[in-house]
């Protein structure tokens, strides 16, 4: 019989229709459904309780902005096939179907440094075997080896239809109302010139509104502090449980996790042992929420301590500065963690973290955004804005943090 397609109600986006036959059951696939168990926002309502949002929302509305999109285009006189529709609308679906659990907080951990987009290449690779090479289009699309570059640059780039949903997702679900972006007349305003992705000239200050809310929505959301404390405490559970169960500690964890304890994974091993693969795609936010349930009550103090911490949201405290922090802080913070929690020197690490995080608005010289005049040029928003805030969105602005654990 053959699959009738379906309506959802999107909180953000009204009613989004899921056209009948492949991309329907892709989304009914596990790898898809998968992502209903993987937040958005990670670990972020531990700041806004209401960011409980999953990966499945958003891949489902980023896959909707296509269709919009490409909407858009065709109404401006620009042709677009029935295969190319459908293949640009599948590349946006499964673009984050790769995602590891908790967002970014684990791509360094439970695997080693391997970046979400290679993963969902990886499973969309393998998706496209088990519905026999209809996803090769999608595929050439996703990987920017298709001859019309507009389509990759809708699905990856500083104005794509990933970012036009999140930025208006997380904005909804957190509640911080500086992230509005007007995305409905943004993708009023695209249109293509020799073959590539530009904004006519009237949607410049939309475009200007959009570069500035993303910069807040990273400092208040994305890069807020306590996500960023909450963040790497979850990743010291991971590497202290991965310790204990590479040298031969009993570990609680699910078969899915279970692997990525025992063992360092690279990228390599997911291309050449098809169990890996398997397992991350079995992998989500419950399998990682469940083993800090059960490792709380562990034997070993660390990671006991850790996981108690977590739970009752006794967070590490966090200094974020524009300033590198001084050795002297740090030196002060190991004596005091040493002292009040009497643990080992070579204890302390998991418990005192320093780093960098960074934040740049508009890559200027990577897949610029450009604005085509009412006079056929087409040229930088940078140059095309008058505002002088937007030329300073394009510095990297650095900052310095160092995490501590606080006496209980």
């Amino acid at each position: 019989m053959k699959s009738k397609g379906k309506i959802i109600n999107d909180p953000v986006h009204g009613f989004i229709q899921i056209p009948q036959g492949l991309i329907l059951s892709l989304i009914e696939h596990p790898y898809f459904q998968r992502l209903r168990r993987i937040r958005q926002l990670g670990l972020t309502d531990f700041v806004y309780p209401g960011a409980l949002h999953t990966r499945f929302h958003h891949a489902l509305g980023v896959m909707h902005l296509m269709g919009v999109a490409l909407d858009t285009l065709e109404s401006k006189d620009f042709a677009i096939s029935r295969e190319e529709r459908q293949a640009a609308q599948i590349a946006a679906l499964l673009h984050d179907i790769g995602h590891s659990p908790l967002s970014h907080a684990l791509e360094s951990t439970i695997l080693q440094n391997i970046h979400h987009e290679k993963m969902s290449l990886l499973l969309m690779k393998k998706l496209n075997e088990h519905f026999e090479g209809k996803l090769d289009l999608a595929i050439k699309i996703f990987t920017n080896q298709y001859e019309r570059p507009f389509f990759h640059q809708l699905v990856s780039s500083q104005l794509d239809v990933d970012r036009l949903d999140y930025l208006q997702r997380d904005c909804f679900f957190t509640g911080v109302s500086e992230g509005a972006i007007g995305g409905d007349r943004i993708l009023k305003m695209l249109t293509l010139h020799e073959e590539n992705l530009v904004i006519e000239e009237k949607g410049t200050y939309s475009i200007e509104n959009f570069l500035t809310a993303r910069r807040l929505m990273y400092w208040q959301v994305y890069l807020h502090k306590t996500t960023i404390s909450t963040e790497q405490m979850i990743v010291q559970t991971i590497r202290r449980a991965k310790f204990l169960a590479q040298n031969g500690e009993e570990i609680f964890a699910s078969p899915a996790l279970a692997y990525f304890m025992q063992n360092e994974v690279s990228l390599e091993d997911m291309h050449q042992k098809p169990e890996y693969l398997e397992a991350f795609a079995q992998l989500d936010d419950f399998d990682v929420w469940g083993a800090i349930k059960v490792w709380q009550y562990h034997q070993d103090r660390v990671l006991s301590l850790l996981c108690k911490m977590i739970l009752e949201r006794k967070l590490f405290k966090i200094v974020l500065t524009k300033e590198k922090i001084s050795h002297d802080i740090i030196r002060e913070q190991r004596k005091k963690i040493a002292k009040q929690l009497q643990i080992a020197k070579n204890e302390i690490d998991y418990f005192l973290v320093k780093g960098t995080t960074k934040n740049m608005a508009y890559e200027e010289k990577t897949n610029p955004i450009l604005i085509l005049t009412k006079n056929g040029k087409v040229m930088d928003i940078s140059e095309a804005s008058d505002l002088p805030n937007i030329k300073a969105l394009t510095k990297i602005v650095r900052k310095h943090y160092v995490c501590a654990a606080q006496p209980r």
